[in-house]
């Protein structure tokens, strides 16, 4: 074990509460010590939810270590049904209850409640957050979707698809969502269930009445379209739609599978125009380091080259379990990828590789702070300046067009602080100088020692 200041993931419990948090009719009792009430704050501070999440903790504290926590466990799990009437019910524990071995799983099924109670097995010492998620979500997929084929039902008057993956503490999940929806009604096809966001116990029954499946964030929703392709021989979409060319790519691929014309969703984004002006030319070959989870790396190494002119230099991921798709991305540039979660290293990359622009999560614009480069934050883990009031998505064209300003306005700014320090001794831009923007009668700015507002007597005084 390592100590450190910073995780990119948390415990893999925090991922199952991000699944409960996204769906309505879902609770979630954890196991867990007194302190462990901490994770509310991700969703209560960070993401600015309106409400705590849906989960009891049973809060023991050490003096009940000699006594029967697996009553206590017990009684947590009576309290929460008859107090939150959930449609389903999550049992599991967290990392330090883990230790004493209570059986969450098996209490709970001593107690024969009226509702389907799906017991967790998240092994805290080995995985993290988002298999955490992955597995909540799967593990919720498998016991509430039905196996067997429904009966015959008429066919739908247009093709529908699920959209699977997105959460609550997702980076930009929300936004995305609308984004995906309204290119999907662009081409005529109707959107199922999405999932786990927003869904309910009785929608996940109704996943395999769709034609296909998305996978919007292969993070979460991989295990769940591949039970799902097994047992309802659903095909599954994997493009994921970051950026100009692969939201084209997405378009053709969804067109493809429900049999429409994709040229009614082509084309809005102004991004190729943008990066092609001639505004946007100072920028072409300008170094960019990119981290983050698999996804956005991947996607945005693909942006950033082939959309914007940059040259990649560094890449690399924080979730192991996906670094087969950075070894194959970072093939593509010639680059030996960088699979990490330890941000000392992550660090040390960007200060040797001095890149002109980073790519990453919260703990890289820290970096990028420390090291004085500019940076757009493209992935979680993220803080509560990336869950912004306004409609801010990352993929679809209108997530390119956000994709632009982000990244471009950073460099923006460091060409304008260039220019101000390159012409601060000039006579018409130094600091004694007054504003330009407000005529030549403006005064000068006032010098050390002078009180702004305050009028010097005149000689008549």
């Amino acid at each position: 074990m390592q100590l450190t200041v910073w995780t990119y993931e948390g415990p893999p419990h925090v991922g199952a509460m991000r699944i409960a948090t996204a769906m309505e009719g879902v609770h979630y009792v954890l196991h867990a010590p007194q302190g462990d009430t901490y994770a509310d704050l991700l969703f209560t501070m960070i993401e600015r939810r309106g409400k705590r999440p849906p989960v009891t903790y049973t809060t023991f504290q050490a003096r009940d270590l000699g006594k029967d926590t697996a009553a206590l466990f017990q009684t947590a799990v009576r309290d929460a049904v008859e107090r939150f009437a959930p449609q389903a019910l999550l049992v599991g524990a967290s990392c330090t209850a883990e230790l004493i071995q209570d059986d969450p799983a098996g209490l709970a099924s001593a107690l024969r409640l009226p509702i389907p109670v799906i017991a967790l097995e998240l092994p805290s010492y080995q995985r993290k957050e988002n298999w955490g998620a992955a597995e909540t979500f799967y593990q919720l997929v498998r016991a509430l979707c039905p196996v067997a084929k429904a009966d015959a039902r008429p066919a739908p008057a247009r093709k529908t698809a699920n959209i699977l993956g997105p959460t609550a503490l997702g980076f930009r999940h929300r936004d995305d969502v609308v984004e995906i929806s309204r290119l999907l009604e662009t081409l005529g096809i109707g959107v199922n269930v999405v999932a786990p966001l927003g869904a309910t116990p009785a929608d996940l029954a109704r996943l395999p009445d769709a034609d296909f499946n998305i996978c919007l964030y292969p993070e979460i929703a991989d295990t769940a379209c591949r039970w799902l392709e097994r047992t309802h021989g659903q095909k599954t979409v994997r493009t994921v739609p970051i950026g100009h060319g692969a939201t084209r790519d997405f378009i053709a691929e969804v067109a493809a599978l429900a049999g429409v014309d994709p040229a009614a969703a082509l084309d809005t984004s102004r991004l190729p125009w943008w990066s092609r002006s001639v505004d946007s030319t100072y920028l072409t070959g300008k170094r960019v380091f990119i981290f983050g989870d698999a996804t956005h790396a991947v996607a945005a190494a693909r942006v950033a080259r082939d959309e914007f002119g940059f040259e990649v230099v560094g890449l690399g991921c924080y979730n192991r379990e996906f670094a087969r798709d950075i070894r194959t991305a970072a093939a593509l540039y010639g680059l030996e990828p960088l699979i990490t979660d330890d941000y000392l290293e992550v660090e040390d990359a960007i200060a040797r590789l001095q890149p002109e622009l980073v790519l990453g999560t919260q703990m890289e614009r820290h970096i990028a702070k420390r090291l004085r480069m500019p940076c757009a934050v493209i992935s979680a883990p993220v803080h509560v300046q990336d869950f912004p009031a306004r409609y801010s998505p990352q993929m679809g064209f209108e997530g390119a067009n956000v994709l632009f300003d982000t990244w471009v306005h950073p460099l923006v700014m460091g060409l304008e602080e260039h220019l101000l320090t390159m012409f601060r001794d000039d006579f018409e831009f130094s600091d004694a100088a007054g504003a330009s923007h407000l005529g030549h009668s403006s005064a000068p700015l006032p010098q050390a020692g002078g009180e702004i507002g305050v009028p010097k007597p005149s000689a008549s005084c």
